[in-house]
């Protein structure tokens, strides 16, 4: 049940965080090995002034992900997703590169629930990591 919670500067319609949620998530799936239907998506529209990077260019276009993800993910898992993302941001929104970042925090399988479930220990073997 992973969180992916984005604060970015990027002005986008409702269409199209919808669109980027759903892309977001698709990515998330066939990274992940796992089904979509409980992966969360947030996207929080920030100015410029409220979400900044250090080495972040003149550009104000920001993005960055917050990912809450149950642990057992290999490491080039983690990264392909990551770059899958920031390469999304970059055709779609034209964010650039230095004005990204994805943190990864990894949560137990029990840490993360949904109204009728408790999650479970992740293996890749199963498939769907709801």
């Amino acid at each position: 049940m992973p969180l992916l919670q984005f604060d970015t500067s990027v002005e986008m319609t409702g269409i199209e965080k919808q669109e980027f949620a759903a892309t977001v998530r698709e990515l998330y799936g066939e990274t992940m090995q796992t089904g979509t239907s409980h992966v969360a998506v947030v996207v929080r529209p920030r100015t410029p002034a409220e979400v900044s990077l250090g080495r972040q260019t003149d550009d104000p276009r920001v993005l960055v992900l917050d990912a809450e993800i149950r642990a057992g993910r290999s490491t080039e898992q983690k990264r392909e997703f990551a770059l899958a993302v920031m390469d999304t941001a970059t055709e779609d929104f034209g964010v650039p590169e230095p004005n990204m970042k994805v943190v990864f925090t990894e949560h137990e399988g029990e840490a993360m629930m949904g109204y009728d479930r408790v999650g479970s220990a992740w293996s890749s073997d199963e498939g769907d990591d709801r």
